[in-house]
């Protein structure tokens, strides 16, 4: 697979790191934007060298900008835990171990907003690029250099051909969907990435469907 420049020399930010500052930020972005509403409370677990080096990286003050809506080249990213406490924000860090298998750049982060909670892990790969692991203990694989449909749904038969069908009559070009269940007829989460941006009238029709049970849409990450 070719290397892309900008995963070489990094995106625009606010340094010093693509991976522990830009990459960190956009994790907590995409956190924000699936769980669809203000964030009023993190719970943010740190694993491997976020957990070790992060700190002098600006991981953490990272993670709760992007958790408040900043992008990386945000003026405001450094002041971001300050400016947390001032909106009432509670934001909480823990240590972590995710295992051998988990990219030294993990976090796990548990929010709240009003109506809803996420809890999201996720990684940051190098270059300010991020993998998206785990959505409320369901394993996905969501990197967001693409506009992705999530959907949590009961494991029904049938639920595919009716999402593509959805999909189809609006002229979607679907570049993947991939569909991650805890055991057979019980939970599920499948992420639809497309090119273009979805219509509204997509989402709201498949919120009609007896087996979801919640949307999201997570739009390309800043930068991309």
């Amino acid at each position: 697979m070719a290397t892309s420049v900008f995963e070489i020399i990094g995106p625009t930010m606010i340094g010093p790191s693509s991976s522990h500052t830009a990459g960190a930020c956009r994790i907590g972005w995409a956190a924000r934007q699936i769980l669809d509403e203000e964030v009023v409370s993190a719970t943010i677990h740190l694993h491997g060298s976020f957990l070790a080096t992060g700190e002098g990286h600006g991981t953490p003050q990272a993670l709760v900008a992007g958790l408040l809506g900043m992008h990386p080249d945000d003026g405001r990213l450094p002041s971001a835990r300050e400016i947390a406490v001032d909106r009432g924000v509670a934001v909480r860090f823990e240590e972590i171990d995710l295992g051998p298998q988990a990219h030294p750049n993990s976090v796990q982060i548990a929010i709240g907003g009003a109506k809803s909670s996420l809890t999201l892990t996720a990684s940051s790969v190098g270059g300010g690029s991020i993998e998206i692991g785990e959505i409320d203990g369901i394993r996905v694989h969501v990197c967001g250099t693409l506009e992705t449909l999530l959907l949590w749904h009961r494991d029904t038969p049938g639920f595919l051909a009716r999402v593509t069908a959805v999909l189809a009559c609006a002229e979607i070009n679907v570049a993947a969907i991939r569909t991650s269940r805890v055991e057979r007829g019980l939970d599920a989460l499948t992420a639809v990435e497309i090119d273009g941006t979805f219509p509204p009238e997509v989402p709201a029709l498949l919120r009609l469907a007896p087996s979801v049970h919640r949307i999201s849409l997570l739009p390309v990450l800043p930068g991309f």
